[in-house]
């Protein structure tokens, strides 16, 4: 029993090493060790979905939110953030370019104000398999890479409800 127990917490400890929060960037394009990226500062979360799933549908379930979200959480199967301050419309192009030579396919740019989000995927047939959300503002840029089996009925579902979340807002104001 005690080498089961020492097993079963050997591998935790493992995988939670996974969930790391690193200053260096962990992401396909700024991987590229001879770019230069200036000023640029860097943090790179991964979080496992084994972790994270049970932890979002509980706070969804508990916010009341519809059945429906939660079922498109399911669909995912890993996402990393990365965070960059000072960051610059060059790298920017750069990275834009990066998608495009890997087959990522711009969907919907959105501006709010002094914000821009690039939604891009990469997909398969009818399936997506990879969204790339990216959001800039100033030097501050946010990279959103969420790996799963999406539709494109599933992505607007998401932006739909979002949206409504946000209209619900004003109204109550």
């Amino acid at each position: 029993m005690k080498n089961i127990a020492f097993l079963f917490a050997a591998v935790l400890l493992l995988s939670l090493q996974s969930c790391i929060v690193s200053s260096t960037p962990k992401m396909g394009f700024f991987d590229n060790q001879h770019y230069d990226y200036k000023d640029a500062k860097f943090t790179s979360i991964n979080v496992p979905m084994f972790l994270a799933k049970p932890m979002v549908k509980k706070a969804l379930k508990e916010d009341g939110e519809s059945e429906e979200l939660i079922s498109l959480i399911k669909k995912i199967s890993d996402i990393k953030v990365m965070t960059v301050e000072n960051g610059n419309k060059t790298m920017l192009a750069d990275f834009a370019k990066y998608l495009t030579n890997n087959r990522f396919e711009e969907w919907m740019t959105v501006k709010k104000e002094n914000e821009t989000v690039n939604f891009q995927a990469k997909q398969s047939g009818d399936v997506i398999k990879k969204l790339m959300i990216t959001v800039h503002s100033g030097s501050e840029l946010v990279f959103v890479d969420v790996s799963g089996k999406f539709t494109a009925d599933d992505i607007s579902r998401i932006i739909n409800y979002s949206e409504r979340k946000d209209v619900k807002k004003l109204v109550s104001k």
